[in-house]
């Protein structure tokens, strides 16, 4: 295992909202195995989060008001650029990453190979996820296997853009995100890891059928967007 001094230049953010329950295991097991700074980004809980993530010894970010998944981790990226980290890692706050899958994601940005990594574990997909995901693969053009998944490391090219008042306007980490990063030109792999059943709660997504209809409408608008911008670039040539 690499030594804890390697990861002194790496920033782990994690979104939360009322996820009393894991965010300070999720820290701690963080804290046992390297040496990165653990950001909260609290997107204003109603329970003890905060608290909790303070004495398990993460700097916190508390948001005034919910801004969203991809908002609080926003927050945390314009944090990270800001600080001057080289590679920001995202993971949920609900106990499904496992803090070792860092090496896995860190190993191919320090090798110079890619800009952006995404641990990937499609199996874990509900039926629903996997007819979304089919979807928008055709309408994006992106090969990627795992859409959705919140365990993403970043280099500092790749911070710094989705830092940007261009990626504000976003209201999802996913689809979103990954149409900018790959209009950029930036480069995107995917490294396979496991992922853990959640222990509490549900998906912010796919929770009810309004949540899913609303992300789906979203999502094929900006796959749609992609084309419509893929045109308008060839009648300026």
């Amino acid at each position: 295992m690499k030594t804890l001094s390697s990861f002194e230049h790496t920033i782990v953010l994690i979104p939360a909202k009322n996820e009393v329950n894991t965010v300070g295991k999720v820290i701690s097991e963080l804290k046992t195995r390297f040496a990165a700074t653990v950001v909260v980004i609290d997107d204003a809980s109603t329970d003890e989060t905060v608290t909790v993530a303070r004495t398990a010894g993460a700097i916190v970010l508390p948001l005034p008001f919910s801004l969203g998944a991809w908002g609080a981790i926003q927050t945390g990226l314009r944090y990270a650029l800001k600080h001057g980290f080289q590679i920001a890692i995202t993971m949920d706050a609900d106990g499904q990453h496992e803090a070792d899958s860092i090496q896995a994601l860190s190993a191919p940005i320090l090798n110079g190979k890619c800009d952006v990594v995404i641990g990937a574990y499609p199996q874990r997909g509900s039926i629903l996820r996997r007819i979304a995901w089919s979807i928008f693969r055709k309408l994006s053009g992106l090969t990627l296997e795992d859409l959705t998944s919140g365990l993403r490391a970043y280099n500092r090219t790749a911070i710094t853009l989705l830092a940007s008042k261009d990626a504000t306007l976003l209201d999802y980490q996913d689809m979103g995100v990954l149409i900018l990063l790959h209009k950029a030109g930036l480069r995107v792999v995917e490294t396979p890891i496991l992922m853990y059943p959640r222990t509490d709660g549900h998906s912010r997504i796919f929770n009810t059928w309004w949540a899913v209809t609303r992300y789906m409408l979203h999502t094929a608008i900006l796959c749609l967007a992609r084309f419509n911008h893929k045109e308008k670039l060839q009648g300026l040539r």
